[in-house]
């Protein structure tokens, strides 16, 4: 079970494949797992080298409970430090939600690690407080209650799979996305390929389409009648973009 250390921090994270290593990284409440639950690990392996991350919080990685734990700068270091472990010099990227707010941060920070940026369900700017502040007064309660939230009902391995998180660790890391900063500046200064893509009917949508046209080249999906969840769920609508957006790329 391979883990990288950041600074003290525990990175877990799998390897799948042969082939241009690709870095996947999930969201808020979810884990490696979910990238095999939705069919990515099964078709994209077959080309990638996948490297498929736990952020800190989630999954075996370890779960610090104080927000400062999980800014931005870190997350994104969590990353750098698998690619360190495995001696991958530069990587393609692909971040869901929490997992595109890290990828920002890695066009930030550390652009020269990557070939390019795939960010799926995430726009730079400021994220509001709302949506944080409901999930936190629910998870103080425990995960039983916050699955119970959820309409349709979690079942099977989706369930379980939430279940398994620590409450506090994931308020911890809602924290730090609220009061993650507006990263919108480093929009034009993104000089390797990009591509956003976001449910129509997702509340990120607008400012995710925004931010596309800031991004000099980037590839732009908007995904017709899909919301936050769907965008993540659907695989076999999701990994066609991702393939031709990097077979693209030559």
């Amino acid at each position: 079970m391979p883990f990288a250390d950041n600074n003290g921090i525990r990175i877990h994270y799998h390897v799948e494949g042969d082939g241009s290593p690709l870095v996947l990284q999930h969201g808020l409440t979810s884990d490696i797992q979910r990238w095999y639950m939705h069919g990515y690990v099964e078709d994209l392996s077959q080309n990638y080298k996948l490297v498929i991350v736990d952020a800190r919080g989630h999954g075996k990685s370890d779960k610090p409970h104080t927000s400062d734990k999980y800014d931005g700068e870190s997350m994104a270091s969590d990353v750098i430090s698998v690619l360190d472990q495995e001696e991958i010099n530069k990587a393609h990227y692909v971040g869901y939600s929490m997992g595109g707010s890290i990828g920002f941060f890695l066009a930030k920070l550390f652009a020269d690690r990557f070939h390019s940026l795939i960010i799926g369900g995430m726009h730079p700017y400021s994220l509001g407080s709302k949506v944080f502040d409901e999930m936190e007064v629910i998870l103080r309660d425990g995960m039983e209650l916050y699955v119970e939230t959820y309409d349709p009902p979690l079942q099977g391995a989706r369930l379980e799979n939430m279940l398994a998180n620590d409450n506090l660790a994931l308020i911890a890391a809602g924290l730090g996305l609220k009061e993650r900063s507006d990263l919108s500046s480093v929009l034009p200064d993104i000089n390797i390929p990009c591509m956003l893509y976001v449910g129509d009917q997702d509340s990120l949508h607008e400012n995710a389409k925004l931010s596309a046209t800031k991004i000099e080249g980037c590839s732009w999906v908007s995904l017709p009648g899909f919301d936050h969840s769907d965008a993540m769920e659907r695989g076999d609508v999701i990994i066609p973009h991702v393939r031709d957006f990097l077979s693209g790329l030559g």
